[in-house]
């Protein structure tokens, strides 16, 4: 039987192109019923509501299994209470929750409706590259008025008080203006949207643009709905070419002709300055790019601009100020961001003061939280990432509540050198510098498994678990303890004498489960099936991330009592018949010498360059069994990172490629071949690499 359908929004407007969608791709004009703003459905088989509507009917009034499939478009809004009590109301076969940003600015979850999981994820970065929005040009411009000094209140400038600082005088407006004309081939010709801070700096704004000769109007958020449709109607056709908005717009507004944002207040929340980028995103006909005018003014110590930035590029804090620097070298293609002179001066000094620059700014905001705090909420409450909080080897989450007083443990002070050295006299102080290592770790398996064991009161004996198992333990002591090698038992019996250490990674694991950004594969699946007995205890997934040491570990190379020391470049191990190649995009001076910086790159997601060692022939054993590996029986493994260390000076992990197999080559002495990959890298692995190698 036809399945029935409940479309869910908060909106008309995107009630209205949810309707026209599904008639357009369903071919039947007549499909569907709206129930909103008068319009009342008379069979009740495929129904579009706002949630308004919905919210007035007494929930006994619509059977729990009444349909098939409910969509809850702006899936952000389901932890209000309107929506929970829909929602915990029906029962359908499927629901499926839709948004751009399902992170919440409260730090309510909204997974918990999908057992905790995202089905499927598309970010800005990766939506960019495949060409499914429109490339932007981000222009940040110093507009010299100095609103430091204006009172922040509950996470957020005063917003009457901004309001008249921005209104007070015309400068704003004519620098504004003067920008616009600047950056804007024809300003006559743009279709524009302003955020602003108010009402009164809306009307300001359009009354000042309209004096200067560019059309413009005013939408509120009192603003009557017809009235709204033909503002919007307006300015998609042409007749005025800018929409000056207070708290609309930021969501269900669907006019790709928008080609030009601007930004004229400081946005305090990434999720709203993603929300009103994204009215400018959309693909439409004659449309190049979006360009984005950003106005910058010396801001209030407690404004963060990491959260826009990190937003907008996907970098950590200590990342951000190496693009900045850079000019962000790392966009998506024809993407572009531009910050003037004072704007840059203006963001990096502010940078250097935000919450994880020091681990006084970290104790600091956790002393503002009512204890007990978990990891993962301070993470979310801080807005900062664990790359944050273990940047430097001596911090630690354990440290950071002793030293905010929610930890009654003796505080332990050691010398950064000391750690390095191995000289500390505690086993906790070394294992807590050893648990930022763990970061990297994003294989949900491992993840899984490493929680398991840590949970329990006593530490496994090695000896009657699973060698799969054993093998990753092996590479989390490796991790552990660097540089340490003793008996195995032992290792472990002193971790668990470190209650403090365990408690840390556990959480941290969980956090770590939670912002894993890729699906990952079993080997053995992608392996000819004479061969998958090779690697049935090889505990690898592919498009996971690992350290060579796990690798090591992971193959049975290595062990915590034996620890193989092997450097760049390939490594053959006879028992699994394979050949391992561990390549770094990135070769700089500081690392690799003229001679071993090969041209390794990402030709496409399927498809990598990769170079032999500087005098391997053809005609060599080794040659020949890279060219006829297939034939022969042996395998072909890349383990792919960007560079060698991170911002923060640790050493980066290699995203595990998988097998490959040879497509061609040219030359010796390096001999130039092209791997075919057997499952593509992710797209947006892809698009880094493509980067680096440019």
């Amino acid at each position: 039987r036809p399945l029935s359908l409940l479309f869910v929004a908060h909106r008309r407007e995107i009630l209205d192109q949810s309707l026209v969608t599904f008639r357009q791709v369903i071919r039947d004009g007549s499909f569907g019923e709206k129930y909103v703003d008068g319009h009342r459905p008379e069979e009740w088989r495929h129904v579009f509501a706002s949630i308004q509507s919905l919210n007035a009917l007494d929930p006994a009034t619509i059977q729990p299994d009444a349909f098939d499939v409910v969509i809850v478009d702006e899936f952000h809004h389901a932890a209000a209470p309107t929506y929970e009590r829909l929602l915990q109301h029906l029962r359908p076969h499927v629901l499926l929750g839709l948004t751009a940003t399902p992170e919440r600015t409260d730090g309510v979850s909204v997974l918990e409706w999908f057992d905790g999981r995202i089905a499927v994820e598309l970010r800005l970065w990766d939506a960019l590259d495949r060409g499914l929005l429109s490339p932007f040009h981000y222009f940040g411009i110093h507009d010299t008025v100095d609103i430091s000094h204006v009172a922040w209140k509950r996470g957020r400038y005063d917003e009457k008080e901004l309001e008249n600082v921005y209104t007070g005088n015309d400068a704003r407006v004519l620098q504004i203006i003067a920008a616009l004309q600047e950056k804007i081939v024809n300003a006559s010709q743009m279709r524009a949207l302003g955020f602003c801070v108010g009402v009164h700096h809306a009307e300001f704004m359009a009354e000042r643009f309209r004096a200067a000769g560019i059309p413009a109007e005013a939408v509120l958020g009192t603003t009557d709905s017809d009235d709204r449709d033909r503002a919007l109607r307006r300015l998609k056709e042409g007749e005025i070419n800018c929409l000056f908005a207070v708290d609309i717009f930021n969501e269900g507004v669907d006019v790709p002709q928008v080609d030009t944002v601007l930004f004229l207040r400081p946005t305090e929340s990434a999720l709203i300055f993603l929300q009103q980028l994204g009215r400018g995103l959309r693909r439409a006909r004659d449309k190049q790019c979006l360009t984005v005018l950003d106005f910058i003014g010396n801001a209030n110590r407690n404004f963060r601009f990491d959260l826009r930035y990190r937003a907008l590029t996907g970098a950590t804090r200590r990342e951000l100020e190496e693009e900045i620097a850079g000019g962000f070298p790392y966009l998506p293609a024809g993407c572009a961001i531009q910050l003037d002179r004072e704007s840059s001066k203006i963001v990096l000094e502010n940078l250097k003061q935000s919450i994880g620059s020091t681990l006084k700014s970290l104790v600091a905001e956790l002393k503002t939280m009512t204890p007990p705090v978990s990891l993962s909420k301070f993470l979310l409450d801080a807005a900062i990432e664990p790359e944050d909080l273990y940047r430097n080897r001596s911090w630690s989450w354990t440290r950071l509540k002793r030293d905010a007083g929610f930890d009654p443990s003796p505080v332990l002070r050691v010398a950064d050198s000391a750690i390095a050295t191995g000289e500390d006299p505690t086993d906790e102080t070394k294992l807590l510098g050893g648990v930022s290592r763990l970061l990297h770790i994003d294989d949900t398996r491992r993840l899984s498994f490493l929680h398991t064991i840590l949970s329990n009161q006593q530490p496994p004996e090695v000896e009657s678990i699973s060698p799969p198992e054993a093998r990753i333990i092996n590479g989390l002591m490796l991790t552990l303890w660097s540089g340490e090698e003793r008996d195995l038992n032992s290792a472990l019996l002193r971790v668990w004498r470190q209650p403090a250490v365990l408690s840390e990674m556990l959480e941290l694991l969980e956090v770590l489960e939670s912002r894993a950004a890729h699906l990952t594969f079993p080997l053995n699946k992608h392996l000819p099936q004479d061969r998958q007995h090779l690697f049935e205890d090889v505990p690898l997934e592919l498009h996971a991330r690992y350290t060579r040491d796990e690798v090591l570990a992971a193959i049975g190379r290595a062990t915590f009592a034996k620890r193989l020391t092997h450097r760049e470049g390939p490594l053959w191990h006879p028992a699994t018949n394979t050949d391992y190649f561990f390549i770094t995009l990135d070769k700089s001076e500081k690392y690799y010498s003229p001679s071993t910086r090969y041209r390794d790159y990402a030709i496409s997601p399927d498809i990598f360059h990769w170079e032999s060692q500087s005098q391997t022939p053809e005609k060599s054993p080794t040659g020949q069994r890279y060219i006829h590996h297939a034939a022969r029986g042996s395998n072909v493994m890349l383990l792919v990172r960007p560079r060698n260390k991170d911002a923060n000076g640790r050493t980066e992990a290699f995203t595990f490629l998988g097998p490959a197999t040879y497509m061609e080559h040219k030359g010796e002495r390096p001999m130039a071949i092209l791997w075919k990959l057997q499952r593509a890298m992710p797209l947006d692995f892809f698009a880094q690499a493509k980067v680096i190698a440019g």
